[in-house]
């Protein structure tokens, strides 16, 4: 029995280190490479196999049959695998190219030529583009299939005779489509009967009397306990000097006016504020509003290049460039009609480094704006805006929402943690004058932080017309406001939580302050507009806000138990061993749901892309602690609360590192 054990743990980990290597081979070699060596590798094949068979051979050792909603659990999974290898054994996919007028019924697939059960004639290849802009909001192919008309497009397939057609590409003259053809009448069923099976376990298990869940909750519920941590903000501002400009009235009236951008209809305002941000890196200059500046560059460009406004945040290029201080003129990037920046990029062998490429968007976008080419006028043909959803967007525009979230979120959040650690330093029973006044007070301002983020994060669904999830700024943002949430939520009960949420909620929107994510408000791409899409992240983020939750509290109790602080500790790993459950089967519900989307989207629910199988590995990794029967040395705190210390190190690569690292379809999140 223990042989097996550690064979299965063995197992386990070669194939988490597979995984994570398989990642960094398909960057450096491409995802094509991966699969040949790794993922469709037999011996790839071998290793799941047989953990499998291990798994199923330890739970009927350990008579797991005996607790119902555990065995189903763990059953649901085996069942997902067994349709995974039903599909690596018999399905089968190719692609089907149709010229308008023809009919087709044959596809290529693995170089053979395949036959379809029934004909397809295409009728029409259409792109569907947003109002007003040139940007596509979905691929159409009308298709003639024994006598009934079919649209397939992006997240709407065709489904017949057990095979499934998804769009996929067209021909440049629009009078052809490419169309994947997908054949698993087995594999999938069954993969999807596990994914139900799994939900309705999970929920199980929740809910089961008898359960580890269920006992936590109890002794939770008779606990008591304590706090924690970390840094903060600033902010500055400018004057003098008058440069030449609208007058304030003259631009709030200018802000009104519609234009195309972005590949939607917005108020001038809109990119106004991106087009300072982007080359100043502020809201406002020299006192002079963002509308004032862009109207200032139109009218009187010879005036505004002398100004100091475009920040070179790279001090080696500021060097190289001769220029002081951070920010830099126009005209200091030319010497007479010579681009100063062009001979450094040639010396690079004409491959930009970051902060040049940063540098040359920021110069050409101020010669877009000057040739009149960046504000495009809203086309007559297509419908304006109304006066609320105008004057929605310059409200949002007008206010940092983000900006003055993370900076208040953070103060109190320190405030806090620094009360908390007065309190903790007292003897026990002593009372602290006017601490609970101060709660009182904090929980109030949390509130009310909560109550501004909803409102900013309604206002941009407002604009945007969809539901903000589809970028990395947004899904920040959402998951401050799930933090925020679960934090007004528990604080009452746990005082530690208060700290840990504000300052948690606070350095996640500092991240989306700061970080490169893109925080303009644009069309979704085709393939995310999809009403599962909303549900897969939201319910991931809600995952990694309470694996959030987690680690602060590990950290806290690592602290604690080096002081002696016991009964603090054992609260705190009462709370972390209740999280863990939401925590770990929230994101096993929205890896599902991803894969259900991927799916209908383009034909596979699992294509081992860098982000999925991170997804993979953080959900293995964070199923461990429920083990602790098999694995003693997880029931001593300090181990266990290492462990998810370190163990939120793949949440990080999971969110963070592909996106910036690894690349592959999910990057554009």
């Amino acid at each position: 029995m223990k042989a097996v054990k550690i064979l299965l743990a063995v197992v386990l980990g070669v194939l988490l280190l597979v995984m994570a290597y398989a990642t960094f081979l398909t960057q450096s070699d491409g995802q094509q490479y991966a699969s040949e060596h790794v993922y469709a590798a037999p011996w790839f094949f071998g290793l799941w196999a047989l953990l499998s068979a291990l798994s199923l051979w330890y739970l009927w050792r350990r008579q797991l049959w005996r607790r119902a909603s555990v065995c189903m659990l763990h059953v649901s999974f085996l069942v997902i695998l067994a349709g995974a290898a039903l599909t690596w054994f018999t399905a089968s996919e190719g692609v089907l190219h149709i010229r308008q007028g023809e009919t087709q019924d044959r596809y290529l697939s693995d170089g053979h030529v395949r036959m379809l059960p029934f004909a397809l004639s295409l009728h029409a290849f259409t792109i569907d583009y947003y109002p007003g802009s040139q940007a596509p909001s979905d691929f159409v192919s009308t298709v003639v299939c024994q006598g009934d008309t079919v649209r397939i497009s992006m997240n709407r397939i065709m489904q017949r005779e057990g095979y499934r057609l998804y769009q996929s590409s067209f021909d440049p003259d629009h009078q052809g489509t490419i169309l994947t053809v997908r054949h698993d009448p087995w594999g999938t069923p069954l993969t999807y009967f596990g994914y139900a099976l799994l939900a309705l376990s999970m929920v199980w298990v929740l809910l089961a009397r008898g359960e580890e869940f269920r006992r936590l909750l109890h002794l939770l519920s008779q606990s008591r306990a304590s706090l924690i941590a970390l840094l903060l903000m600033s902010a500055a501002a400018a004057g003098a000097r008058t440069v030449p400009t609208i007058s304030q009235e003259k631009a709030q009236q200018a802000a009104r006016m519609q234009i195309v951008y972005n590949d939607r209809v917005t108020p001038l305002s809109t990119l106004a504020h991106d087009f300072l941000q982007k080359v100043y890196g502020r809201s406002s200059y020299k006192g002079l509003s963002a509308e004032q500046v862009v109207y200032g560059w139109l009218s009187r460009p010879d005036a505004w290049k002398q100004e100091p406004m475009i920040r070179i945040k790279d001090s080696r290029l500021r060097q190289q460039l001769g220029i002081e201080g951070e920010y830099a003129r126009f005209s200091d990037l030319f010497d007479g009609n010579e681009y100063r920046l062009m001979p450094l990029i040639e010396a690079n062998g004409n491959r930009p480094d970051k902060a040049m490429q940063e540098l040359d968007e920021k110069v050409g976008i101020i010669v877009m704006l000057t040739r009149g080419e960046l504000i495009v006028p809203r086309p007559a043909d297509v419908a304006p805006l109304s006066d609320i959803q105008v004057s929605a967007e310059i409200l949002y525009n007008t206010i940092p929402f983000s900006k003055i979230l993370f900076i208040a979120c953070l103060t109190l959040g320190f405030l806090t943690f620094f009360l908390m650690l007065y309190r903790s330093s007292r003897p026990s029973g002593a009372r602290v004058g006017g601490s609970q006044l101060f709660t009182i007070h904090f929980s109030l301002f949390t509130f009310l932080l909560f109550l501004f983020h909803l409102f900013g994060y309604c206002l941009r669904w407002y604009i945007s017309g969809r539901i903000p999830l589809g970028n990395g700024y947004e899904t920040m943002i959402f998951m401050a406001l799930v933090i925020l949430f679960i934090t007004l939520l528990l604080h009452r009960r746990f005082t530690f939580i208060l700290p840990f949420g504000l300052m948690l909620a606070g350095f996640t929107l500092l991240v989306s302050h700061l970080s490169q994510m893109n925080p303009q408000i644009t069309h979704l791409m085709p393939v995310l507009t999809s009403p599962l899409l909303t549900s897969h992240v939201s319910i991931i983020m809600m995952a990694y806000a309470l694996l959030a939750f987690m680690v602060l509290n590990g950290i806290y109790a690592l602290i604690l138990m080096a002081f002696g602080r016991s009964a603090d500790v054992e609260t705190l790993t009462l709370l972390s061993r209740v999280m863990l459950y939401p925590a770990v089967f929230f994101l096993a519900a929205g890896i599902f749901l991803g894969a259900l989307w991927a799916n209908i989207s383009w034909g596979r629910y699992w294509s081992w892309d860098p982000k999925e199988v991170w997804a993979l590995i953080t959900l293995i990794i964070y199923a461990v602690p429920f083990h602790q029967q098999s694995i003693p040395q997880l029931r001593n705190p300090k181990v266990f609360h290492a462990y998810l210390v370190v163990a939120f190190l793949a949440v990080l690569m999971t969110y963070f590192g592909v996106n910036y690292f690894l690349g592959g379809m999910h990057s554009y999140a």
